[in-house]
């Protein structure tokens, strides 16, 4: 029980440290806008502490199977920590910062080629914007989509190294998928692995689809108030994590079915063999 306490304290603390980050280390926002944040990092932390205390599952997934919902956090709290200090550059610049958003300018024109996801977030901003600001779009969302591909390929060697999920611990399908009844339609394999697939094409094709439709609804980055650095790190940031979660579930489903069938498979050998427990 104190185990399950102080980890689920730990997580909390570690969820409302990523919200408030953009708003500690980015200056000029105000009394009312730290309230705010304060106020949605106090939910969120609770929200996770109550997820990872209780015995029964909630609305968090793969909660009891890492290193899943640690690398999306890592994911996350790089992207937003990384546009952070190198929007914090610009009106307090020291020597980390411009090193960041030399790096991040540099990514920034590496992922701007056509029809990239970087591009087409650039093309979002409305004519005769700033050339400053759109080499920041440029730089946030070459700097997030990078940390999206680096994390995604480290996630798949751990998975690898590690046989996930493993031999040794048990997956629980209710804990850890708590909207995916297994007792439900088809066969289970044949519905983690349709899911998985659908989760994977979703998170490719996603960072494409959502400049396109906000511009082709009108709704460009001409919208919001990108020029604000706390604007510019969460739309980002929001853009590049949703696609790269949707990739993470539908490998780690796609891991599950095979996990699965591969138990299936020992099963059906093992009675064949004649070692079935009686």
């Amino acid at each position: 029980m104190l185990s399950q306490i102080t980890g689920a304290l730990v997580r909390a603390v570690l969820v409302m440290v990523l919200v408030a980050t953009p708003s500690v280390l980015l200056p000029g926002t105000d009394s009312d806008g730290k309230q705010m944040v304060a106020l949605i990092a106090l939910f969120a932390g609770i929200l996770v502490f109550v997820e990872y205390f209780s015995t029964y599952p909630g609305l968090i997934e793969f909660r009891d199977a890492p290193p899943y919902n640690r690398t999306r956090y890592l994911m996350l709290f790089l992207m937003v920590f990384v546009l952070s200090v190198a929007a914090r550059n610009d009106v307090a610049p020291s020597t980390a910062g411009a090193l960041v958003a030399a790096l991040a300018q540099v990514m920034g024109v590496a992922l701007d080629f056509p029809y990239s996801p970087v591009r087409l977030v650039t093309l979002m901003l409305t004519e005769g914007q700033d050339p400053a600001l759109v080499q920041n779009v440029r730089a946030a969302a070459g700097a997030a989509y990078m940390i999206a591909l680096l994390v995604l390929g480290g996630f798949v060697l751990v998975l690898r190294l590690r046989s996930w999920p493993g031999q040794d611990r048990a997956f629980n399908v209710w804990v850890n998928l708590p909207t995916f009844d297994p007792t439900a339609g088809d066969d289970v394999v044949a519905r983690l692995e349709r899911d998985a697939r659908a989760n994977l094409a979703m998170g490719f094709v996603l960072p494409f689809v959502i400049p396109a439709v906000m511009q082709m609804g009108g709704m460009g980055l001409g919208t919001f108030d990108m020029a604000s650095p706390q604007t510019l790190t969460w739309t980002i940031s929001a853009w590049a994590f949703l696609s790269a979660s949707l990739f993470m579930r539908g490998i780690a489903m796609g891991r599950i079915a095979a996990r699965i069938r591969e138990r299936r498979r020992q099963v059906a050998d093992g009675v064949a063999a004649g070692l079935a427990p009686v």
